[in-house]
């Protein structure tokens, strides 16, 4: 993985939301989402901006980076391949959806490509029980699907 880097503006607004909620009692997961709005994700480096500039020590922001599965502390990959495994999806087939997914992206359920191209995670329901079995890319959604179609769709995520 690469090391973090982020832009002066994406500094300038941390810092200008990190100050505004230094007086808001409660703050800490409100900072904590506004830092993966401006971010993507959590990395170290701003859990610690966030822990010193809240007064709160790194363990605790860390507890709940990684507690909270809304929180990554990982760059995703551009593309994020969601499998549901709602009983649903599950009763009808998902689990060889994420077996295809895993075995055209080289990665399990969880991590992602070294490459930063794809991020693969087994969700929760997502609510779209009568398309099931489904997966997602990024905002689209693939219902009524069997393995060989996880093949078709993942041909137009390939850069």
């Amino acid at each position: 993985m690469s090391a973090f880097v982020d832009t002066v503006e994406q500094k300038e607004q941390l810092d200008a939301v990190l100050s505004d909620l230094k007086v808001v009692k409660g703050s800490l997961m409100i900072a904590m989402q506004k830092a993966q709005e401006i971010y993507g994700y959590l990395p170290k480096e701003i859990q610690e901006r966030i822990a010193e500039n809240l007064s709160f020590p790194l363990e605790k922001v860390y507890g709940i980076a990684t507690f909270y599965s809304q929180f990554h502390i990982h760059k995703p990959g551009k593309y994020k391949v969601g499998i549901c495994m709602g009983t649903a999806c599950y009763v009808r087939g998902a689990d060889l959806l994420l077996k295809r997914v895993e075995e055209i992206t080289g990665i399990l359920a969880g991590q992602t490509s070294e490459n930063g191209l794809y991020t693969v995670e087994a969700t929760r329901c997502i609510g779209c029980c009568g398309l099931a079995p489904l997966i997602t890319v990024g905002e689209e959604v693939f219902g009524n699907i069997n393995a060989d179609d996880v093949n078709r769709i993942m041909e137009n995520y390939k850069e």
